[in-house]
């Protein structure tokens, strides 16, 4: 594990992704592994899962199957830490101009932000609340969801599986009317 302080795991994205989810950063197992998300008791794949992303709970090592169904994940500071909380708003901040360069580039149609505490420090947004925001970043419209992690108490899966669910019918509702207004 120790060497996993100096590991990278690689963002897992295309451009026109439908959803881009963007973690913090990378535990150290989850870098060891170098598959996002890694950590028995992460519960972002349940979540992805139980809130209709995915038709069956995938596997950190089965990652790559999202590109498939329009999704794709990156870390807002690659660092990895044992937790969030050991990052500086510098790094966050450094971390957001990194992502608003890669939402430029990729420009997929939200950015679902894992971290309601790291995307204030980030973004600079003190007020930002669970849910939908009200400005883009780079274009892309942005909807921030609890952080995962088994570490943070405050949600529990039936939580984000609520609040998964909620970011996927928005998803979908601005997806069909894109598509009706590009059949006109």
């Amino acid at each position: 594990m120790a060497a996993a302080i100096h590991r990278r795991v690689p963002d897992l994205a295309t451009p026109g992704l439908k959803v881009l989810f963007c973690g913090i950063n990378p535990g150290l197992y989850t870098a060891a592994i170098g598959h996002h998300f890694g950590r028995p008791g992460n519960r972002f794949w349940p979540s992805l899962w139980r809130g209709g992303f995915t038709p069956r709970q995938l596997q950190p090592n089965e990652s790559r199957l999202l590109l498939d169904l329009g999704y794709g994940i990156v870390n807002l500071v690659d660092r990895p830490t044992v937790a969030a909380d050991e990052l500086t708003p510098d790094e966050l901040r450094a971390g957001a101009k990194k992502l608003a360069r890669k939402l430029w580039r990729w420009q997929p149609g939200w950015l679902a932000v894992l971290g309601v505490t790291s995307f204030r420090v980030a973004f600079e947004q003190p007020k930002a609340v669970l849910g939908e925001q009200p400005e883009p970043i780079a274009g892309t419209r942005v909807w921030v969801l609890p952080n995962p992690s088994g570490l943070n108490a405050h949600h529990q899966l039936p939580d984000l599986e609520r609040m998964f669910r909620a970011l996927r019918l928005r998803v979908e509702a601005t997806t069909c009317k894109g598509q009706m207004r590009n059949d006109r």
